[in-house]
């Protein structure tokens, strides 16, 4: 997005933001639903309206000033709740539930993909509409491989603790989950300190390479 204003830059992340974040909330209550517990069903929050997942600060405020202030998107939607208790089989379906948000962030990746295909093949004579879908899709693909490998982090609350919460023995399970108030603190810690790009980095390009790949841009 090299030669955009910072304001033309918020215009094309908006969307992708919203709709990544959005996404991979409404899929962690679609899987809980489908798996028997009906909590977020009966709150509203399977949908993919953003108005039912947006946080004032996490998901408008903050990432909006990390960008301004540094170039860096950084947020967070309204946590989805879940009743483990209503779930048939309680450790093995909330590793699905966590493992769902990352799975839509994939699915969303791959459909920004698809619209910047559509811009280049419009491009040539409507490159007035086709620029800004390829500016979009550019941007979407990277904030949904970002939030994936983000979450897929071993680090309670993301995604990824839950998984490994879910995998380990009770006894280690309990001891594991005792880390979770420290979780968010940690994530912020390895931000400012370069690591968690060095973390991600990696990933995040197999994502966005795998994404084109499928839509036949790679």
């Amino acid at each position: 997005m090299e030669g955009l204003t910072t304001i033309q830059k918020l215009a094309v992340l908006f969307l992708p933001v919203l709709f990544a974040i959005t996404a991979h909330e409404a899929a962690h209550g679609w899987m809980a639903k489908r798996l028997g517990d009906q909590t977020a069903a009966l709150l509203g929050r399977v949908t993919l309206n953003p108005l039912k997942h947006i946080d004032l600060i996490g998901t408008i405020i903050l990432p909006m000033a990390m960008f301004a202030l540094t170039g860096f998107l950084f947020g967070w939607a309204k946590p989805v709740p879940v009743d483990g208790r209503n779930l048939r089989q309680p450790r093995r379906d909330m590793a699905l539930v966590a493992i769902a948000g990352p799975g839509a962030n994939l699915i969303m990746a791959i459909c920004w993909a698809g619209l910047i295909h559509l811009g280049i093949i419009f491009g040539d004579e409507y490159a007035w509409f086709a620029l800004p879908m390829i500016y979009m899709g550019s941007a979407g693909i990277l904030i949904n491989a970002f939030l994936m490998v983000l979450n897929l982090i071993p680090i309670l609350p993301l995604d990824g603790g839950r998984v490994v919460a879910a995998l380990l023995p009770p006894r280690l399970a309990i001891q594991y989950a005792r880390l979770e108030p420290w979780g968010l603190m940690i994530v912020v810690a390895l931000l400012f300190t370069g690591v968690l790009g060095n973390i991600v980095h990696p990933g995040v390009g197999l994502v966005q390479s795998f994404s084109a790949w499928i839509v036949g841009l790679g």
